[in-house]
């Protein structure tokens, strides 16, 4: 996920990869440990979106069986919200998971929120399944999947 995307929607939003430099930031939603959030910088899973050239947001990558590409986690600081950076961070990802051949991206959103869901929605995804259960209190995570390439 080399390079920089600059991205349309009134306010100057770019993409990068993200590097070691940006280990604070893209490890403040505590699900990982900052040696993970690490090896997956290294790994090139982990872009950063920047607004007026500070962080605005970022986008973790998992791949489900070691092949199916998965978002893990968008987060963006939310004084950025609504301004484009979680599209801006999607679409540089879509362009770069094109480029590798793959066909499909995976995410999903617990049960319970019902923003994130209409987000993915919004953003073409459509709903492909859900765990009962897997989240804290019983709550269940909704899958998604979204197209990359024509059928």
């Amino acid at each position: 996920m080399v390079g920089m995307s600059p991205v349309s929607s009134g306010i100057n939003i770019s993409v990068r990869q993200a590097t070691p430099a940006d280990l604070a930031f893209t490890q403040q939603d505590g699900y990982l440990p900052p040696e993970s959030v690490l090896r997956k910088i290294e790994a090139h899973e982990v872009l950063i979106a920047e607004v007026r050239g500070q962080p605005a947001g970022y986008l973790r990558l998992e791949y489900l069986w070691s092949i199916e590409p998965y978002i893990a986690l968008i987060r963006v600081s939310p004084e950025h919200r609504r301004q484009g950076v979680g599209r801006a961070l999607l679409a540089h990802l879509e362009a770069h998971l094109r480029a590798q051949g793959h066909l499909a991206l995976s995410s999903s959103s617990q049960a319970d929120e019902p923003e994130p869901q209409a987000w993915h929605r919004h953003m073409g995804f459509e709903e492909c399944g859900l765990i009962a259960g897997l989240n804290d209190n019983g709550v269940g995570e909704i899958f998604f999947r979204k197209r990359l390439r024509p059928p």
